[in-house]
Parts: C-alpha cells; sequence; structure tokens
C-alpha cells in the first residue's frame, strides 16, 4: 500500500494533509502524524490570482510557506525599477529564506497560486526538534541550487533555440504535478507571458516566439491558444536543450 493510500485511511492524519498533492514530496513528507497535527493546527491555507505579490523583497520574514499547486514567479530589482526574472518555483517547493530577517527576492504568483501558510516561529521550533525535517529542507536547497548553477549554464552558453527548449523542458517537468514519472509527453500552459519568457531567458520577446515557431513547426512542441503547449515526446524536447 502506498504512503498516499496510507495517508488517505489514517485518521490522525488532518484531512487538509490528506488530499494535499504536495505533501508526501514536500517537507511534510518526513513529519509523522502527530506532527502534522500540530502543525496543522498553526497553517493555513491561501489561494492568490496571477499577479498577487506573495512576498515582497526587503520585507521582514514573518512566515514560510510550501507551494500546494501553480508556479510562483521569483524576481528581483534594480533601483530604476527594472525587475529581473531569477526563478520559478513549484510544487511543493518551499517558499521563504528559511532562519532569514528579510526576504531577497519578491515572490509573485504566476498562476494560480496554493499556498499553506505556516508561521517562522512555528516551523523553525519543528525543524529544532526534528532532524529529519532540517534535512529534507536542507536537501531542497541544495537542489534549488544546483538547478541555479545549470540555469546559469543555460543563459551564458547555450543559443537561443537550446534556451527555449530548456524553458519548455523545465516547466513540462514541473508544471503538471500528477503526470506520472517517466510520463513519454507533458501538457501545460505557460505560467510566464511571452515578455517573462525573454527576460528570463535573456532574450527579446520576437526571439522568443520566432524559436517556439521553429519548434512547433519541427513536431517538438504543439501550441493552442497562444500557451497551451503540447510536447508528445520529451525525450526529443530534451535533446534540443543542447
Amino acid at each position: 500500500m502506498s504512503e498516499k493510500r496510507r495517508d488517505v485511511h489514517n485518521s490522525d492524519v488532518p484531512i487538509l494533509c490528506r488530499s494535499c498533492e504536495a505533501r508526501h514530496k514536500g517537507m511534510c513528507g518526513v513529519l509523522e502524524p502527530e506532527e502534522l497535527v500540530a502543525l496543522a493546527r498553526r497553517t493555513h491555507k491561501t489561494r492568490h490570482e496571477p499577479g498577487a505579490e506573495l512576498i515582497g523583497e526587503s520585507t521582514e520574514i514573518r512566515s514560510y510557506a510550501n507551494v500546494m499547486r501553480g508556479v510562483v514567479k521569483l524576481t528581483k530589482g534594480l533601483e530604476d525599477g527594472r525587475q529581473q526574472v531569477v526563478g520559478l518555483q513549484f510544487a511543493p517547493d518551499f517558499l521563504g529564506r528559511l532562519f532569514g530577517d528579510e526576504s531577497q527576492t519578491t515572490a509573485l504568483a504566476a498562476s494560480d497560486v496554493d499556498l499553506c501558510v505556516v508561521p517562522r516561529g512555528a516551523l523553525e521550533q519543528l525543524i529544532a526538534e526534528n532532524p529529519a525535517l532540517e534535512h529534507r529542507l536542507m536537501q531542497q536547497t541544495l537542489r534549488e541550487l544546483d538547478e541555479a548553477r545549470d540555469w546559469m549554464v543555460t543563459l551564458g552558453r547555450k543559443t537561443a533555440q537550446e534556451k527555449v527548449a530548456s524553458f519548455l523542458h523545465l516547466i513540462a517537468l514541473h508544471a503538471d504535478p500528477h503526470r506520472p514519472d517517466g510520463a513519454l509527453g507533458a501538457v501545460f500552459d505557460l505560467p510566464l507571458s511571452r515578455a517573462d519568457i525573454a527576460d528570463f531567458l535573456g532574450l527579446t520577446i520576437e526571439t522568443v516566439s520566432r524559436q517556439m515557431t521553429k519548434l512547433r513547426q519541427a513536431g517538438v512542441i504543439t501550441i493552442t491558444a497562444n500557451r497551451h503547449v503540447e510536447v508528445p515526446n520529451l525525450r526529443r524536447l530534451a535533446d534540443m536543450c543542447g
């Protein structure tokens, strides 16, 4: 019997946690039922529309969150008002700078986003009492660091076509939490506008559109309604990533 099925029939696990798609792969996957109950008493679920600010840059950190659904866009601002997209987060990523005093980025909902929000003090106390939770969050932090380094290679060395293919491959692997591991293809809605994609990749909007058209003409992807993307074969898309 799977871990998820055991949870569904375990009356000791809070109802919200039983139905949470992010629970098993996120930080809560290492918690015992009694720890989940204690944490659930302090958490609350929030829902945000695209464009909503979730965390402001340089604001005091008072809470953390698990991304339960949707895509979060992380940006950094310059003094003259310009913004740079510096990262994306998906379910079940941890949102917030652990043990920090203030946020180093602005977090915006790139799509409809559900968050499970927990007060800073409650989570940091639980981390101090649970080495497995601290280890899980450290693993996620290191994974994000590895992904950031990989993305530096994408931005610095890859061609325009490889950059756009790499972006689409990133979204394909993360945007659909219901996609079975090892699935041949993927279907998703682009969480960013063409302008944001261009910003994220260091390209112009025209270049992004041109490269997507080339991928579509080559049969690597199909696009409908400008944002709905289908990837018939992820391996073929991966081959286009350089």
